[in-house]
């Protein structure tokens, strides 16, 4: 059975990645939190992490905010490798890579456990509406 696992006040979970969502890079504390090897995380798509939570209209808005040069910032329920998940706050915003291609950057925090249950209560009904 998965477990919640709560992110240290201090966490700061940082990823990058190309337009199409392959991951180009991610610090130290997302590989903690997610349960991988950086490596391991590497031309791999971001969404190895997304939860069976989240609903599809969360993840079509971030895309369609993104595509148009737009920050997108909201709360996000993930998986970690070992089945277990973990809720962020993120922003997740374009910008271009040092090689000159573009591309999103991701930081994420700790969400406080008032925020968690209003999204928790949100996604659940969205989910319903999904099928």
């Amino acid at each position: 059975m998965s477990k919640e696992i709560i992110l240290d006040d201090y966490a700061f979970l940082v990823s990058e990645t190309d337009e199409k969502g392959i991951i180009n890079f991610a610090n130290d504390d997302f590989c903690k939190i997610a349960g991988y090897d950086l490596d391991e995380l590497i031309r791999t798509n971001h969404n190895i992490v997304r939860h069976q939570d989240m609903p599809k209209i969360a993840f079509k808005q971030l895309w369609d905010t993104i595509k148009q040069g737009k920050t997108w910032d909201g709360y996000v329920k993930n998986k970690c490798r070992n089945g277990d998940y973990y809720w962020v706050y993120a922003t997740v915003y374009p910008f271009q890579s040092y090689d000159g291609n573009n591309g999103y950057l991701s930081c994420r925090r700790k969400a406080s456990r008032e925020e968690i249950e209003v999204h928790e209560a949100l996604y659940k009904k969205l989910k319903k509406e999904e099928i």
